[in-house]
């Protein structure tokens, strides 16, 4: 169908139950009580007498076009008793002039499609109700998102809306092989999902796999859209903070990793795709690599790895050679604190791992208008007065400022705050055991990376483990892309 664009097979296998009845009052009855269209202002019903019979229509109000609506009545009320079709078959083909339209007697399908926006028309004595798809959908345009900005590129970002996602992506892959596979998932809120993917290259595997586990969900809502979807996809292991899937704004992206071989999710009311299945290399890739010559994007590859692992390393290293000073090169004495502190480095670390995140969640709720006046505050209350007052040393809130600043260079969230809860980790097994438990630390990091595993059950550090030499060096390498094989 139209605007959304949710034809009766794109929703997967209906449901049948109870069928509607000829008698357009008994229609009326069970629409006017299931729906409580007596209670709910944006029900609209409207009788009307269409060549001489009886009908009604039934459309939320704010989902259908006001133009279409208006040209759709003009011409049912020029339809003459004499040229009135006899069933709702010849009703669609011959006396509605408009693309979308199709025919249900079902009544699951019928509120489904009535709450999902679509136009339901029925006529007295007609065993079908008219399905006509006049929907638009609040939206609004699609603009650059803000988290996956890139510096060269398209500037265009998913929205709210799941038919617009769908086009971004059509429109960067103009092949008969794209498949844009349609579901839903929970009781009430049944929430369209749609799967994308190259029928050639996909994983039929992982494919299937999913699309069982769709099928098997058992909730009442995806109340908070593709996270719910990604728990019920993905329920083991839980408690490793590495990120099982990747998410982005960008349909240059998702369209590229279709193009790929991989899984795109789609979840309506949500302007981000789910790409399975992640690996760890995928997660720490950005659109920037690619839209760069290959000498410049293998340098920002590199550089984000590099930070990526400084992040982690340098505040555990730094209360490591403080806890044993004779670890310390001479060359490097100078790191050394200046001053005795007053507040044990650990809890310093400690408060400031907590004031970090709660600076960032000041800013996520602060208005524009606030934003510039809360980071003054920001600046001279953790900077220059938390270090006056003797609560912080200057040396822990240098290197506390390059993980705060350094964890933006990943567009990735989920994996910023796995590596600040095995930060986090280190730092406790350091205070406590020293160097054996800095070593442990960094074992445990290791462990949990090489235990996690993508939703296709396959290693999280492919093509590392196991070893794909040529498919590790395109990872770590950006490379020309393909030449033409024409000639």
């Amino acid at each position: 169908m139209s605007e959304g664009n949710e034809t009766k097979e794109s929703m997967g296998k209906p449901v049948r139950g109870e069928k509607i009845s000829e008698v357009l009052a008994e229609n009326m009855d069970f629409i006017d009580t299931r729906l409580s269209t007596d209670s709910n202002f944006d029900v609209v019903r409207r009788v009307v007498s269409i060549g001489g019979k009886n009908a009604c229509m039934y459309f939320i109000d704010g989902f259908c076009k006001d133009e279409l609506m208006q040209k759709l009545l003009d011409r049912f009320m020029s339809i003459t008793p004499d040229k009135m079709p006899a069933d709702a078959h010849e009703m669609s083909k011959q006396e509605i002039p408009y693309v979308e339209v199709d025919l249900e007697d079902d009544w699951e399908q019928i509120l489904y499609f009535l709450l999902a926006g679509v136009f339901i028309l029925f006529v007295d004595g007609y065993d079908k109700a008219l399905l006509i798809d006049a929907r638009t959908y609040p939206s609004r345009s699609v603009d650059e998102p803000e988290k996956d900005k890139v510096l060269r590129g398209s500037k265009d970002g998913f929205v709210e809306t799941i038919v617009f996602n769908t086009a971004l992506i059509r429109r960067r892959i103009r092949s008969p092989k794209l498949r844009m596979e349609m579901t839903t998932a929970g009781q009430n809120s049944k929430t369209d999902i749609v799967l994308c993917y190259m029928e050639d290259r996909v994983d039929k595997a992982l494919l299937e796999n999913v699309k069982r586990k769709i099928s098997q969900i058992k909730v009442d809502a995806l109340t908070m859209n593709q996270e719910s979807l990604a728990e019920c996809l993905y329920r083991r292991k839980w408690y490793n903070p590495f990120p099982k899937f990747k998410y982005t704004e960008r349909p240059d992206t998702a369209a590229a990793q279709v193009l790929e071989g991989n899984l795109v999710i789609l979840v309506d009311n949500s302007p981000s795709a789910m790409i399975l299945p992640t690996t760890i290399f995928d997660v720490v890739e950005e659109a920037d690599d690619y839209y760069f010559p290959p000498i410049t994007g293998t340098y920002l590859r590199l550089t984000r790895l590099l930070i990526a692992l400084l992040t982690y390393l340098m505040t555990p290293t730094f209360l490591l050679l403080m806890k044993e000073p004779e670890r310390i090169p001479e060359a490097f004495s100078f790191i050394m604190l200046k001053e005795t502190p007053n507040v044990p480095l650990i809890w310093q670390f400690l408060i400031l791992e907590l004031a970090i995140d709660g600076l960032r969640l000041a800013a996520v709720n602060t208005p524009n208008m606030l934003s510039t006046p809360l980071s003054v505050m920001a600046a001279l209350v953790l900077g220059e007065f938390s270090v006056n007052s003797g609560w912080f040393s200057s040396e822990v809130m240098l290197y506390m400022a390059f993980v705060a600043i350094a964890n933006y260079t990943q567009a990735n969230y989920e994996l910023g705050y796995a590596l600040k809860f095995m930060r986090i980790l280190s730092l406790l097994l350091t205070q406590f055991f020293g160097i054996r438990g800095y070593v442990s630390g960094i074992l445990i990091t290791i462990y949990a990376i090489i235990s996690n595993k993508t939703v296709a059950y396959t290693s999280y550090l492919y093509p590392l483990i196991p070893l794909d030499l040529p498919k590790l060096k395109s990872r770590l390498i950006r490379r020309r892309l393909p030449k033409s094989t024409d000639k």
